[in-house]
């Protein structure tokens, strides 16, 4: 994949080695989160200002990571600059654009606190998408998806789950899904495959942009997608397959949308709605 040739996105917070911080006033602490969360700023600058940072752990940067970290900013710009020329000449409306923050172990966000075990995340309450590097080492070893057109996947997924945020999708499933667990869950995989079939239509116009695809890329692409469909991973896990506990959609789904917005770059909303008007079964 060729990317080392373009601009890093300038919508970046690293907090690499940085312990989220702990805001140890009750009440006020809370406030002070829900404000910030609200205005769009990082909490833990705020946090600064009214009581004690928890201790900051300093760790190593070696070649490898700030590599990774680079591919990771340069993909990023890489979704602002396409989605930005699709919003305006296809949807009708400014992009506005999501903030990439890069963490070690463990992250506030507006979204709670989590840890690199949930692997990438995005936050619709903040519009910040959450990777912890270590992620691409785990999707190598762990799942058995190496490759940096794969790791352009997962990071293409995210920024489309903030697509979905800005026009609507998220409220949409959102609304829906407090009917019923039933209904949430179907909800989360409508989404998820959405947002794979967002991620192959950014590539698809990425690509045209950029002539960034190289012989065996898509490959690795879609066999990330298999590897992380929700049959696949239980399967793994537990030995078994429960259709009924399936948030993310099955490996072959993932693959199929994937692939369908790779090759057809279509961003109508006829083909958006889609996701939310057929029936479940025939996603």
């Amino acid at each position: 994949m060729k990317w080392e040739d373009r601009e890093e996105s300038g919508n970046v917070e690293d907090r690499r080695g940085l312990s989220p911080t702990t805001l140890a006033f009750g009440g006020g602490g809370l406030l002070i989160v829900l404000v910030a969360a609200l205005l769009g700023v990082n909490p833990q600058k705020l946090a600064g200002l009214f009581g004690p940072k928890a201790p900051q752990r300093q760790v190593a940067r070696d070649p490898e990571e700030e590599r990774l970290a680079r591919f990771t900013k340069v993909i990023f710009g890489d979704t602002e600059r396409v989605w930005g020329k699709l919003f305006d000449q296809k949807i009708g409306r400014a992009y506005k654009k999501p903030t990439l923050v890069l963490f070690t172990d463990r992250v506030d966000s507006a979204c709670g606190s989590a840890d690199s075990a949930v692997g990438p995340f995005y936050c619709p309450a903040d519009h910040r998408v959450y990777i912890d590097l270590t992620f691409y080492r785990d999707m190598e070893t762990k799942l058995k998806a190496g490759g940096e057109f794969a790791r352009a996947y997962v990071i293409a997924h995210e920024v489309g789950h903030h697509v979905q945020n800005l026009l609507g999708y998220n409220a949409r499933a959102h609304n829906e899904g407090k009917k019923n667990s039933t209904l949430a869950n179907q909800m989360s995989v409508r989404l998820e495959l959405q947002a794979d079939y967002l991620a192959g239509v950014w590539a698809h116009h990425a690509d045209k942009e950029f002539r960034f695809i190289e012989p065996g890329d898509v490959e690795t692409a879609l066999n990330a997608a298999w590897q992380i469909g929700d049959d696949v991973l239980q399967k793994r896990a537990r030995g078994r397959v429960i259709p009924e506990k399936f948030t993310h959609g099955t490996g072959k789904q993932r693959v199929k949308w994937f692939k369908e917005g790779l090759e057809t770059g279509d961003i109508s909303k006829k083909k958006l709605d889609h996701f939310f008007l057929v029936p479940y079964g025939d996603l």
